[in-house]
């Protein structure tokens, strides 16, 4: 996959982003630069690999030390949207901000 200026244009526009040409033109470099890395990573057959849990246990035999996973602080949800301009049914109201 790589992007060609029309379709960064359109991206920079969404991002509400001001490119100068000198910088379409580098980000356009780095960010096809990017997608090769990605596209050479997905050519990589990795059938049969199980996923690992971190990565440094490839090389070291590690037991991650993670904490139970148990509720360590009260529901605050009403304290927390008194100060809120809009609530309803317990979720925050915010105005719509897609075009």
């Amino acid at each position: 996959m790589a992007l060609n200026s029309q379709e960064l244009d359109r991206i920079a526009n969404l991002a509400r982003l001001e490119l100068q040409p000198a910088e379409s033109a580098r980000l356009l470099v780095q960010l096809n630069g990017f997608f090769d890395i990605v596209e050479q990573m997905r050519a990589v057959d990795t059938s049969g690999i199980e996923p690992l849990a971190h990565p440094v246990a490839v090389m070291h035999d590690i037991t991650l030390r993670l904490r139970d996973d148990v509720v360590s602080e009260t529901n605050q949800r009403e304290a927390n949207q008194q100060t809120a301009p809009a609530v309803e049914r317990g979720l925050f109201l915010v105005p719509k901000v897609i075009e």
